[in-house]
C-alpha cells in the first residue's frame, strides 16, 4: 500500500506521506459522526440542533418531553424571539378533538378541506423510501392530518394506508405528463379525482433551490418510479426550473382554473419561496384582473429542506420563510385578498413556538418535512443525496429501507404531530388568546440589540386593507414595486 502510494498521482498527501497519509482520509469520513456525537453542544448542531431533535425523538416516543434546569438559550443574543404571555393565561383543551382546523376553499371551490394546524410537507418517493412514506401517510391516516406527495407523484405507498394527500404538482409534472414533458389533462384528472386526494399544489420553487431544476438520474429510474411520473425507465428525467404550462401571472390564474374545474372542484393552491416581489404582485394583480384566485398559498423559506440542492442556492438564493410569510400576507392584505385564501408556512417547522410565530405573523397553518422524517427515525446524518441513509429514510437500498418499521414508526409521527400542535394550544393559552387567528405580530418579541427590543408589528407594521388598490394610498415600503407591477394598465 506504501509503495502504490509513492507511485499514484491522484493524492498529494498519500504520495508525500505514503500509508500514514490515509489516515486523514479515514477521520474526514467520520467527522461528521465525532462532531455530532463527541463535540457539537446541544446548540449548536446545524440545520437543526439536538435540543430540537431530541424533543421531536420524545414527542414521537410518547416520552416525557420536559426539560431540566431551565433554558440552554442565549436570551440576550440578537435575534433571540419570545412569545408574550398574559396574566390572564386560559386554560387550554386536552383532547385532541378540540384541536381547531382550517377551512380551505374559497369562493370558487366545490369541496372544501378541513385541514389540520399542522401537516406533512411535501417530499417525494424516491427521495424517501417506501417505507418512510407508507409510515408518513399512515401516521397522518392515524393523526388526522394531510400528507404532501412532493413533486414525484402519487405512489401506492401513498394510497395504501389511505391518509389525506395534497398532491403537489411540479415543473416536470410527474403523474400528470405526456412524452413530451408537458402537462397531461387527462391524467391529471384521473389523480385528481382520487378520494385521498383533498388539495392540489402547484409547485413554483422551494426554499432551498429557487429557480433551480432538477434531473432524476437513469440509475434510479426504476420500473416503479418510472410507472408512478408517466415517465420511461432507465433514462434521466428532466424538471425544468419553471412552467411550461404558463408563462405569464394571468395565463397562471387560467391554469390554476383549469386545475378546479378537472378536479371538480377541489382546493387548488401553489408553493413559492419568495424572489423577485414585483413577481408576486403581479400575481396579486393577476387574481384582481382575472378575478380567479387560488385557495391557499404555501410560502417556503430560504431555510427550508432538501434531498439534494447545490450548496449556493441552498445558502443563497430565496428569501428566508419569516420575511416571505409577512411580505405574502401583507400584500394579500394590500390587494384586498387575504379573506378568500389560506396561507401555510413551511421552512424549519418543529415546536409549538415555530407554529405560533408563523400563524402571528400571518400563517394560517403549517407544513414540517424534516421533524417528520425525525419521527420516523433519521439522524440528521445528512447521507439524504447519497442513497446511504443509515435510517432507512432517504434511500432507496432496499437493506437499509428495510431497517424502518412502519408499524412501528407510523404512531410516532401521530405522537410528534399530536404533542406539537397541542404545545402550540398550550402557548395560546398562556398568551391569554382562545383561537389561533387572534394571534398576531404584537405576540412575538425580538432581540434586536442588547439593549433594544421590538415586537414583529414595529419591525413590520400592518398593512391597511385594500391598500395596494388606490395609488394614492399605497405604503411606502411597497412604492418601487408597485409602479412595476401596473399590469392593470
Amino acid at each position: 500500500m506504501g509503495a502504490f502510494d509513492i507511485v499514484q498521482t491522484r493524492h498529494t498527501i498519500r504520495r508525500n506521506f505514503p500509508l500514514i497519509g490515509r489516515f486523514r482520509y479515514l477521520l474526514e469520513s467520520v467527522r461528521p459522526e465525532i462532531m455530532q456525537y463527541f463535540v457539537e453542544t446541544d446548540t449548536e448542531g446545524k440545520p437543526i440542533n439536538r435540543i430540537l431533535r431530541s424533543l421531536v425523538y420524545r414527542r414521537a416516543k410518547g416520552a416525557n418531553d420536559t426539560e431540566p434546569f431551565g433554558t440552554q438559550m442565549d436570551l440576550y443574543q440578537i435575534g433571540y424571539e419570545w412569545m408574550e404571555h398574559s396574566m390572564y393565561a386560559r386554560s387550554n383543551p386536552k383532547e385532541i378533538h378540540k384541536i381547531p382546523r382550517i377551512k380551505v376553499g374559497g369562493k370558487d371551490c366545490l369541496q372544501p378541506y378541513s385541514s389540520s394546524l399542522l401537516n406533512i410537507s411535501a417530499m417525494s418517493f424516491g427521495s424517501l423510501s417506501k417505507n418512510a412514506v407508507l409510515a408518513l401517510n399512515k401516521g397522518a391516516k392515524m393523526g388526522g392530518f394531510a400528507h404532501n406527495t412532493g413533486e414525484g407523484g402519487i405512489s401506492e405507498h401513498h394510497l395504501k394506508p389511505g391518509g389525506d394527500l395534497i398532491w403537489q404538482i411540479g415543473t416536470g409534472y410527474f403523474g400528470c405528463r405526456r412524452e413530451d414533458g408537458t402537462f397531461n389533462e387527462k391524467t391529471f384528472r384521473e389523480n385528481a379525482l382520487r378520494p385521498q386526494v383533498k388539495m392540489i399544489e402547484i409547485k413554483l420553487s422551494q426554499g432551498a433551490k429557487p429557480g433551480h431544476g432538477g434531473i432524476l438520474p437513469a440509475i434510479k429510474n426504476t420500473p416503479e418510479i418510472a410507472k408512478i411520473r408517466h415517465v420511461k425507465p432507465g433514462i434521466s428525467v428532466h424538471s425544468p426550473p419553471s412552467h411550461s404550462a404558463f408563462g405569464n401571472p394571468i395565463q397562471f390564474k387560467h391554469f390554476i382554473r383549469t386545475l378546479r374545474d378537472l378536479s371538480d372542484g377541489k382546493p387548488i393552491g401553489f408553493k413559492l419561496c419568495i424572489g423577485r416581489r414585483q413577481e408576486f404582485m403581479d400575481f396579486c394583480e393577476a387574481m384582481v384582473y382575472s378575478g380567479i384566485t387560488p385557495d391557499f398559498i404555501t410560502v417556503d423559506g430560504g431555510e427550508g429542506g432538501t434531498g439534494a440542492a447545490p450548496v449556493e442556492f441552498s445558502n443563497t438564493m430565496g428569501m428566508p420563510m419569516r420575511e416571505s410569510l409577512i411580505f405574502v400576507h401583507d400584500t394579500l392584505v394590500g390587494f384586498g385578498l387575504r379573506n378568500d385564501i389560506k396561507i401555510f408556512a413551511s421552512g424549519k417547522i418543529i415546536t409549538g413556538f415555530d407554529i405560533a410565530r408563523a400563524i402571528a405573523l400571518g400563517a394560517d397553518g403549517c407544513n414540517s418535512a424534516r421533524a417528520m422524517m425525525l419521527s420516523v427515525g433519521c439522524i440528521q446524518a445528512l447521507q439524504c443525496n447519497n442513497n446511504t441513509c443509515p435510517a432507512g429514510v432517504a434511500t432507496q437500498n432496499k437493506t437499509l429501507m428495510n431497517g424502518l418499521v412502519v408499524a412501528d414508526k407510523a404512531p410516532r409521527v401521530k405522537n410528534y404531530h399530536n404533542a406539537t400542535v397541542k404545545s402550540f394550544l398550550e402557548l395560546l393559552a398562556a398568551a391569554g388568546l382562545e383561537s389561533p387567528g387572534e394571534l398576531g405580530r404584537e405576540h412575538i418579541s425580538k432581540r434586536m440589540g442588547m439593549f433594544e427590543v421590538k415586537t414583529y408589528d414595529e419591525i413590520f407594521p400592518y398593512t391597511e386593507e385594500g391598500s395596494l388598490l388606490d395609488i394614492l394610498s399605497v405604503p411606502s415600503s411597497y412604492a418601487k414595486y408597485f409602479q412595476q407591477t401596473r399590469i392593470m394598465k
